[in-house]
């Protein structure tokens, strides 16, 4: 592979179509279980939330790649990142957001900067308030905010970020705790530890780690443990099974139908330490290996609903959701109609309004140097 060329991941674009339909298929299992679906189907539907895991971990490689000579030290050129990053998150949310907030049956003009801002995520009390699904956008926000700092500490010297993000949780741990004792107490920001360990970037920044990992061998091949990988010829296929391995091993630690492995410690930890590993390993066989996987996901129509994954994450749950079925409910829990409305957004709203943006900072950059 072509590692001096810039390039898109087609095969990574197609597998945010998987994820986001991994997360439709978890928030509709309760549907499924009244209709009797047999039970180990359930608890394995009760283990794709991890399709979020999947999302941070992407987010991880993607912006590790692509922004990996962001100067921090440049005001103005972490800025620009920063707008960028903002432009690619906060229009397609504030579309959905407003129109619940104008809609009397849900809403009710009740306007909050609270969640128009996404501070609302770092509330445990809070952070499903409006668009319920919200919540992990603040988590990748923050992400978007440490990321350059993360990839200077990188490259600097590579134990330094595990110092970094182990003092980042010490530091939203603590800040929590204090919160909690004083008088902004009933908001239960970064508070219990459990939100905090699932709920947050301090907890889940180990995701976006693996991604940045395999992001910085793609461009430089320093990573000796990962080296060792670089002539194995089936990473797609063992990264695959290796991932359905761990969600089978996951749903043992189901106590019933309505639990799930992230409410324990232990599940909690293999996803944030086997779960990441594996992921990288099936990232970089759809990048590095030509399979009937990698094509199924980099053909049109998977690039296209990989695209448009963002808009549906944002309308399979809360408001549009809602809102349609008091329209209609087809038997696919409107899974086809949800996917054709995100696409609508996508081409009619998303694109042209983050291509704006970019546009406009590119140019900006240009006359602040004095390129063409």
């Amino acid at each position: 592979m072509p590692l001096t060329t810039r390039k898109k991941f087609d095969a990574l674009t197609g597998l945010r179509c998987i994820a986001a339909c991994m997360i439709f298929v978890y928030h509709n299992r309760k549907y499924w279980r009244q209709e009797h679906y047999p039970h180990f189907l359930i608890q394995i539907f009760n283990e794709f939330y991890l399709g979020v895991s999947i999302f941070f971990v992407l987010s991880g490689f993607l912006i590790a790649y692509n922004y990996n000579k962001v100067n921090v030290g440049s005001a103005s050129e972490y800025f620009s990142y920063l707008i960028k990053r903002i432009g690619r998150i906060f229009p397609v949310y504030w579309l959905v957001l407003t129109a619940y907030y104008l809609d009397a049956r849900y809403g009710n003009f009740n306007f909050s900067l609270f969640t128009y801002s996404l501070f609302h995520g770092f509330s445990d009390r809070h952070n499903l308030d409006a668009i319920a699904q919200a919540w992990s956008l603040t988590v990748e926000m923050t992400f978007y905010f440490f990321a350059p700092f993360m990839l200077f500490l990188i490259n600097k010297k590579l134990g330094y970020v595990f110092y970094f993000l182990l003092a980042l949780f010490g530091a939203f741990w603590g800040t929590g705790i204090l919160l909690h004792h004083g008088s902004l107490a009933s908001y239960s920001f970064l508070y219990p530890f459990d939100f905090l360990l699932t709920g947050t970037f301090a907890g889940q920044s180990a995701l976006f780690l693996f991604g940045m990992l395999l992001a910085r061998y793609f461009e430089n091949h320093e990573l000796r443990f990962v080296a060792l990988l670089d002539n194995f010829k089936y990473k797609t296929l063992v990264g695959l099974i290796s991932l359905l391995a761990i969600i089978l091993f996951l749903t043992t630690f189901q106590k019933n139908l309505l639990d799930q492995s992230n409410k324990y410690l232990l599940g909690n930890l293999i996803q944030l330490t086997i779960l990441p590993a594996v992921i990288i390993l099936f990232f970089w066989g759809l990048v590095d290996e030509r399979t009937l996987i990698s094509r199924f996901l980099s053909s049109k129509i998977m690039i296209l609903l990989g695209n448009a994954s963002f808009a549906f994450y944002l309308v399979h749950i809360s408001y549009v959701n809602l809102a349609l079925k008091t329209i209609v409910l087809l038997p696919d829990r409107n899974f086809v109609l949800l996917w054709l409305i995100s696409i609508f957004i996508y081409w009619v709203y998303e694109k042209p309004v983050y291509g704006f943006i970019k546009r406009f900072l590119d140019k900006r950059g240009r006359v602040v140097t004095g390129g063409v």
